[in-house]
């Protein structure tokens, strides 16, 4: 057929739209495809031992996802879910075994990419728990704060070697504890008793730290001969066969932990019924050489405080003493910068000893690293015996060191125990040395007191129950009168 010229134009036209067709259609955005995304807020949980629930939120962006969990510990609130945001509660139940557990917890949807989140729990205690009765606090007669108990502590006499005897409380050789020594203690000047004790000798069972009833009970019995005296009491854990003393290290510090948490809650319960009277102390002089073993130290104190706090009642107020590394002066100047945690303030108090120079103080025999001292302070050296006068720890020292604890704790609101000092009676000595070496060891004494007392110490003399040679009795336990009235006087001269 011949085409026409109208045709050729209705041609050209048709050409042109379609054209104009195409140029429009490829002038259109594409709509882009959806990415879908699934995420979850977090990639690894820490639980404590004891049970405990977290949130976690899952985020989908068109993914329907599923949560998948093989430990039995971990109970989740939801395993599946769409899109959007959903809040998902993970829960682990309490570990009752004594090591750490770890799981994981996958996350998937559809053809994307699994996320892990790594699941870990502490390890649970060792030894069942021991607060079984937990009480509300009670304030009554716990009104002091540490700073104001400790004004009310004049001068402290340590019953040493006694209830903390390994083999019993006579083994050391000295008697029990009668009602009539704390009396003569208290009517010969001093106001305060600390009783070192053991507790890991006396157990019911060693499998789950268990302390036997009876000693808890003539641990109360000791205590309140003390309080019916009006007398200020302080109840440790001593050296208790090194078990905390020398194990301070992260190898050991789970298991002390526990057993610490342990003894403290049969401790604290037991004796909850006494006023502010009586003070608890965390240990002894723990073994500590540097700023790693301090932190374990630290973490053993930590366990002590939340352990007395937990049984409530008066302990929920009780003043608590903690013990600096080794309880050496210098030590704890430079590890001891920062205390445990009380959620009670106001309440705490740091305990140091001191025997130095301990070539006066208790070297009983020559060492390669130093001679005995003899002779201690100015006034007191001998002209003829020269070798044996103190070269080092006196005065000047004695107060430099107590000034350290002034400014470090004292002045912040802390007081600190002087929980042990003295000087061993050398009497093998004779004639004019003899009368020198306690002269000299009574002016020491008077020195420490004074010198502690200046500072803001408290100061609490250690008798270990020995009138003999080397030995630092001034009570004689076995009559209950004063064996060295020199040493006493000397105390009480160091309160003027």
């Amino acid at each position: 057929m011949k085409k026409t010229i109208k045709d050729y134009v209705l041609s050209f036209i048709l050409c042109f739209a379609f054209l104009g067709v195409l140029a429009c259609s490829s002038d259109k955005e594409e709509t882009p495809p959806t990415i879908k995304t699934l995420s979850s807020t977090t990639s690894k949980i820490d639980f404590e031992s004891k049970e405990n629930t977290i949130e976690i939120t899952i985020n989908s962006n068109g993914v329907t996802w599923t949560l998948s969990n093989s430990a039995s510990w971990i109970k989740l609130s939801q395993t599946t879910g769409t899109s959007g945001q959903t809040v998902v509660k993970i829960t682990a139940l309490e570990n009752t075994t004594t090591a750490l557990r770890n799981a994981v917890i996958t996350l998937s949807g559809g053809e994307l990419a699994s996320e892990a989140i790594s699941v870990s729990q502490a390890a649970g205690s060792l030894y069942p728990s021991y607060n079984t009765n937990p009480i509300a606090a009670d304030a009554s007669g716990m009104g002091s704060s540490a700073v104001e108990l400790a004004a009310k502590i004049k001068l402290g006499w340590n019953i040493g070697n006694t209830l903390e005897a390994t083999g019993g409380e006579t083994a050391w050789g000295n008697p029990k504890v009668t009602k009539a020594l704390i009396d003569a203690v208290k009517a010969n000047g001093f106001n305060a008793i600390r009783i070192p004790c053991s507790w890991n000798q006396n157990l019911e069972n060693a499998a789950t730290a268990k302390i036997k009833t009876e000693w808890l009970d003539r641990v109360k019995e000791v205590v309140q001969y003390c309080v019916d005296n009006d007398m200020y009491v302080v109840v440790n854990i001593h050296w208790d066969g090194g078990w905390l003393e020398n194990n301070i290290t992260e190898a050991k510090k789970d298991e002390n932990n526990a057993k610490q948490k342990a003894f403290w809650e049969q401790i604290a319960t037991h004796l909850r019924g006494f006023d502010e009277h009586l003070l608890f102390a965390s240990a002894n002089e723990p073994a500590v050489e540097d700023a790693a073993q301090m932190a374990v130290l630290t973490s053993y104190h930590q366990t002590f405080i939340d352990a007395v706090r937990s049984t409530g009642g008066k302990n929920a107020t009780r003043v608590l003493v903690v013990q600096g590394p080794t309880t050496d002066i210098e030590k704890t100047n430079k590890l001891m910068t920062t205390l445990p945690v009380d959620k009670v303030t106001g309440r705490m108090m740091v305990e140091v000893h001191y025997y130095s120079p301990w070539n006066f103080a208790g070297l009983t025999k020559d060492e390669s690293w130093g001679k005995m001292f003899y002779y201690w302070g100015v006034g007191f050296h001998s002209t003829t015996d020269t070798e044996r006068n103190a070269s080092w720890g006196e005065e000047a020292d004695l107060e430099k060191s107590f000034k350290l604890m002034k400014t470090q704790f004292v002045d912040k609101g802390i007081p600190v125990l002087l929980g042990e000092f003295g000087a061993i009676r050398r009497t093998t000595l004779t004639g004019d040395a003899l009368t020198l070496h306690l002269n000299s060891r009574a002016y020491y004494l008077k020195t420490v007191v004074k010198t502690a007392k200046a500072n803001g110490l408290l100061p609490f003399y250690w008798d270990e129950g020995s009138t003999g040679n080397n030995g630092f009795g001034i009570i004689n336990r076995s009559n209950n009168t004063v064996f060295d009235t020199q040493a006493l006087n000397a105390l009480i001269e160091g309160l003027q």
